[in-house]
């Protein structure tokens, strides 16, 4: 049986997972359009900024990001001006190196959308005198839903499984930063390999549901887009 510890780091995983979510549908989104859309010599710098924690360590990222939450660091020293104190080690740091790490995957899948609508429809929305910003909520947006949702289920599956970014910078706090991925870590490290294993069944489960959910998405986005 799956213990409380391990119910309630499923909650903190969830809502971590969930505001992750919607921060980076956000923001991913208008980073991905003008991506999409620019000829300007900045694009390729920023798409490499963009997609960088695809390839750096998680532990070497984690690590900055701590540097960047600490007394020292310029995000540290900011909200210790404000009066908020350090987010390092805090549910508020998790959700912050959430969204660094898993940025390249919202920006990409609604970036691969927004191309593969081409500039056509704005054209004709710019002809029909509607305002960019008319056209992008009325046309692009809605034509980009299959990449928008593809986008969702990644962010969302990505920061249910990470580790070595939650454990730098939240460690591994009961109730405050402990996430299904570091329970399974302190499981295994005390040696209770039954709760490990009920905990690690259940991501194998999930990771699996992503990657149907994954597939019915793209044949749904096949038969959308010609």
């Amino acid at each position: 049986m799956i213990s409380p510890e391990a119910w309630q780091a499923i909650r903190l995983t969830i809502q971590l997972a969930t505001l992750t979510t919607i921060i980076l549908l956000v923001i991913a989104t208008p980073i991905a359009w003008w991506l999409s859309q620019t000829d300007s010599r900045w694009r390729a710098p920023i798409g490499a900024l963009v997609t960088l924690p695809l390839v750096l360590p998680p532990t070497v990222l984690g690590f900055y990001i701590l540097v960047l939450l600490g007394p020292q660091g310029w995000i540290g020293m900011l909200t210790q001006s404000l009066g908020i104190g350090l987010l390092s080690f805090s549910f508020a740091g998790l959700v912050i190196g959430s969204v660094i790490f898993s940025l390249p995957f919202a920006v990409q899948p609604i970036q691969y959308a927004f191309e593969a609508i081409g500039r056509r429809p704005m054209e004709v929305a710019a002809t029909l005198r509607a305002r960019p910003l008319d056209a992008f909520v009325t046309v692009a947006l809605p034509l980009a839903k299959p990449g928008l949702l593809t986008a969702t289920v990644l962010t969302f599956a990505h920061t249910v499984g990470e580790f070595g970014v939650v454990l730098m910078i939240g460690g591994n706090i009961p109730g405050q930063t402990r996430v299904v991925s570091t329970q399974i870590f302190g499981y295994v490290e005390a040696m209770e390999y039954t709760q490990a294993h009920w905990l690690a069944a259940g991501m194998v489960v999930f990771s699996f549901s992503v990657l149907i959910a994954l597939s019915l998405l793209k044949k749904r986005s096949d038969r959308v887009l010609p």
